[in-house]
């Protein structure tokens, strides 16, 4: 006890007992300036009560990992809707041949044959929100290529329909405007065609039958995979829309008019003018329903995303329970802390300590509690996301930016509800705290 707790012991022992522990009080006090020894004093305060801190640092930690396995869970699914989003298309805007009525029976989509080649040149032409445009032609095919054959779907199209759905090359070149003008019997392959009908054979510059028209394969798409709605991207053949017409299908109107906008704020004004332009093409009074379709899948995949995006903050708002519950366990503990320590804040106050110095000292403990929760709490969220990648099969999607927020989050709980409890032994009145037994 060093040679002053000697001295007074030789006095008596209840006596010289008090005055060591104001001797002690003094000699901490005076070092309270000094921000180690505030960390120091906190450290040993956590040390003997060892057990309770040890509960309300897993309580932390658990908190925190939760948030972050939570969030990376839905920010992977967030991240498949986005991607799933680039694949429909840029800016994309489809209109379709609409239904039609006869004798009383109404049909369904493209029973109308109003959309020709015209209606499409006037969108490129007269509505200035769409950047880039192409018709298209399509329908079922039975594919043959020596003894093997696939059925599939066959589309017309021009070579804006690559910028317009977004799609690439894998291998050789989609065809060309002068392939167009030519009706020129090419066509470019998906990858679920190439699979069933070509196998490991190199698809380029082979020769399939599209039902009695030999076609030259220029190319290979870049495999999409499958839909939001389960559909395979991949199982179609590309041509000219100029040959589909003329040497398939012997027509002349469109299935569809595929459209690119020149921004995404700018789709609901180009629908409109769409809409407008074909009503006025087509000679229809304000009385009589539009004969074709406009759509926008982007509108489908948004509301996903949106619902995926309000589920992971409905997520991350349970698991955040978690980190309440932690700053309860924590805010208790400083609490009982300062009813246990009254006489040691007493003394302290009644010896010089300022209320600043009190209140600093318990604040720390409980910020020294949740930021070694924290600590643990960001590995214990990185450990079970690859758990939960691993085992489940369900994908994360870890960012620092959850990190940063789970880090801010402990931080957070240390200094709300450790405020209260080290105010409240900041305030304690010394002679009360002397008397206290």
């Amino acid at each position: 006890m060093g040679k002053p707790c000697h001295f007074v012991l030789a006095r008596g022992l209840t006596e010289g007992l008090v005055l060591c522990m104001l001797i002690r009080v003094v000699t901490i006090d005076a070092g309270l300036m000094n921000f180690k020894n505030i960390v120091r004093e906190a450290t040993a305060a956590l040390r003997r009560n060892w057990v309770r801190s040890v509960l309300t640092i897993l309580g932390i930690s658990v908190g925190v990992g939760a948030f972050i396995c939570v969030v990376a869970i839905g920010n992977a699914g967030s991240s498949s809707i986005e991607k799933q989003l680039q694949n429909l298309g840029d800016n994309f805007i489809w209109i379709e041949a609409g239904s039609r009525a006869r004798n009383g029976v109404r049909y369904g989509a493209r029973g109308d044959r109003t959309l020709i080649l015209a209606d499409a040149t006037a969108i490129k032409e007269q509505v200035p929100l769409i950047k880039t445009m192409s018709p298209n032609a399509d329908g079922s095919v039975q594919v043959i290529y020596e003894g093997e054959n696939w059925a599939t779907r066959f589309r017309g199209v021009t070579p804006e329909f690559l910028q317009i759905r977004r799609w690439n090359m894998r291998l050789g070149a989609f065809f060309t405007d002068a392939d167009v003008d030519a009706d020129a019997p090419v066509c470019v392959l998906g990858q679920t065609v190439v699979d069933n009908l070509l196998g490991n054979e190199d698809p380029i510059g082979k020769t399939v039958r599209v039902r009695s028209m030999p076609c030259k394969v220029v190319g290979v798409l870049q495999a999409k995979g499958f839909s939001a709605t389960g559909q395979d991207q991949d199982d179609f053949i590309v041509m000219p829309f100029t040959t589909v017409q003329k040497r398939i299908t012997g027509t002349f109107w469109l299935d569809d008019i595929f459209c690119s906008a020149i921004s995404r704020e700018a789709m609901p004004e180009a629908t409109k003018q769409i809409v407008g332009l074909l009503r006025e093409r087509h000679h229809l009074n304000p009385a009589e329903d539009d004969d074709f379709n406009v759509r926008r899948p982007e509108d489908v995949v948004q509301a996903q995303l949106a619902t995926s995006r309000i589920m992971t903050i409905l997520l991350a708002s349970v698991a955040s329970l978690s980190l309440l519950v932690g700053g309860i366990g924590i805010m208790n503990i400083m609490l009982v802390s300062v009813t246990q320590r009254t006489r040691e804040i007493g003394l302290r106050l009644a010896v010089g300590a300022t209320e600043s110095d009190v209140q600093l000292q318990f604040l720390s403990e409980a910020i020294a509690l949740s930021l070694v929760g924290g600590l643990l709490g960001l590995l214990a969220g990185l450990l079970s996301s690859t758990i939960v990648e691993s085992l489940f099969q369900m994908p994360t999607k870890l960012s620092y930016e959850i990190f940063a927020i789970g880090g801010l989050f402990s931080a957070g709980i240390g200094i709300l509800f450790g405020f209260y409890p080290a105010r409240k032994a900041s305030q304690l009145d010394p002679i009360q705290g002397l008397r206290f037994e």
